[in-house]
């Protein structure tokens, strides 16, 4: 069965990849770089664990890991090559371009200075993945599209949050099982990434809650990834439907329910507090008073569920959780408190790969983890945790901005799912090394990029 997955999954790869570089190279559509990651990401892990499993080759799983890297420097040079006037490209610097520039600045400085006793080859792998969400969000800010163009991007995250509970609902119910413990992702682990299996499943303690339950991750990576990327369905299902005419709005409840139902499964209390946090952003921006109170309903009924009608149990999971003494919360505050420490004493950053959870940081070297804003404060200092909080929050107001201001739907539609999706994700930032999610992340700064495209007309537009 895992062959024929395979099979299949390679086969698919291959030629969205044949199509992908035909576009971008052929007809000179560089922009077509996100089709391909927006179908690649998602099951990203799951096919490299497939890819070991069923061939034993390193070699090759090294090779599936570079396509994403390989699309994304194609597109960059090809948006180079294929600009008819390079001299009389308009240099139009919005503030959050200083903040995505300034951003990859201190992280490009802190690859070459010598801070730190990491190898120089182990921090350029960490600064990677810092540059590579840049260069997304600027070929996004330098992206046009026509409206069929906006339509397939929003199709292809509809059915990738639609397959997601499809398959956790196969997990549950049929498999009665994770479906990682059949596509060799703990084998893949520990011959790959030198990780090896815990837990009760025999996969990481991440797929399984306190009570000893499962923690569902459907094809992503693991139970917290599939939590932010819900999130992102949700938004972009809900903006859809908020603004089509109600006769055709089914699919995209449709698109919330599953983006809801593969929340549950997944079993983040994080990502269950972002939800509510983003549902109160919606609410705000289109000034929907009834769903602020939907969300106090379900927080009310959440809250009498706990208290009279739950078990033993889970009545002091949630205390203890909202208590900070469950092992879990335990484990945030005291790797939020090593990593304070750790600014405080160095002020202006121990170097890359550090801290956080990323395959490139040993435990030897690693300080704190479990919160992304303190992962960069630990590494860049406290200017580079600064400056990433500042990229963050204006990346959220402007695109409201667009949202608010722009005449074109599809562009207002880019721009609210970015903005609610960044402002969903500020929770699990908190708790985990949240930009390690490439799905959500890489796709939603380049929505932000796509959306200050529009910025800097409207702004040229007033002037």
């Amino acid at each position: 069965m895992t062959s024929v997955a395979f099979f299949i999954l390679t086969v698919g790869l291959i030629l969205g990849l044949l199509w992908t570089l035909q576009e971008m190279i052929l007809k000179g559509r560089w922009t077509y770089f996100i089709f391909f990651l927006a179908g690649f990401l998602p099951i990203y892990i799951s096919f490299l664990s497939l890819t070991y499993l069923n061939t034993r080759s390193e070699v090759l799983v090294t090779v599936f890991q570079a396509l994403k890297e390989v699309v994304v420097f194609i597109a960059l040079v090809a948006a180079v090559l294929f600009q008819k006037k390079p001299a009389d490209y308009p240099f139009r610097l919005q503030i959050t371009d200083w903040w995505m520039g300034g951003f990859l600045l201190i992280g490009f400085s802190y690859l070459l200075l010598p801070i730190g006793e990491v190898p120089f080859l182990t921090k350029a792998s960490y600064f990677k993945g810092i540059l590579l969400p840049g260069l997304i969000y600027f070929l996004g800010r330098n992206t046009v599209f026509e409206n069929g163009e906006i339509s397939r991007f929003f199709s292809m995250i509809f059915i990738v949050a639609i397959l997601a509970f499809g398959l956790n609902l196969m997990e549950q119910f049929v498999l009665q099982a994770h479906i990682q413990q059949h596509t060799g992702y703990a084998l893949y682990n520990q011959v790959i990434n030198d990780t090896y299996p815990t837990g009760n499943f025999g996969l990481s303690w991440t797929f399984e809650t306190q009570a000893l339950t499962k923690r569902l991750a459907s094809f992503f990576a693991d139970p917290l990834e599939l939590a932010s990327s819900v999130l992102f369905g949700f938004a972009a299902g809900l903006i859809w439907f908020l603004t089509s005419k109600r006769e055709e709005g089914f699919p995209y409840l449709v698109v919330m329910l599953c983006s809801m139902g593969s929340l549950f499964f997944s079993s983040s209390r994080s990502a269950f507090g972002a939800f509510f946090i983003m549902l109160f952003f919606i609410a705000v921006i289109f000034k929907l008073y009834r769903l602020i109170l939907f969300g106090l309903s379900l927080i009310t009924a959440f809250v009498i569920f706990v208290v009279f009608f739950a078990s033993e149990d889970f009545y002091y999971f949630v205390i203890d959780t909202l208590t900070f003494q469950n092992a879990s919360s335990v484990g945030h505050v005291l790797e939020w408190i090593t990593a304070i420490e750790s600014m405080i004493e160095n002020p202006l950053g121990v170097g890359l790969a550090t801290s956080g959870n990323s395959g490139t940081v040993t435990d030897e070297v690693r300080i704190g983890g479990e919160n992304q804003f303190l992962i960069y404060g630990v590494q860049l200092g406290f200017l580079g945790m600064i400056l990433y909080i500042l990229l963050l929050g204006f990346s959220i107001s402007r695109s409201i901005r667009v949202f608010r201001q722009t005449e074109n739907l599809m562009t207002a539609r880019i721009a609210f799912t970015a903005a609610a999706t960044k402002t969903g994700l500020l929770l699990p930032l908190f708790t985990s090394n949240a930009e390690l999610f490439s799905y959500v992340n890489w796709l939603t700064w380049w929505m932000v990029g796509y959306a200050m495209n529009e910025y800097s007309k409207i702004k040229d537009e007033k002037a």
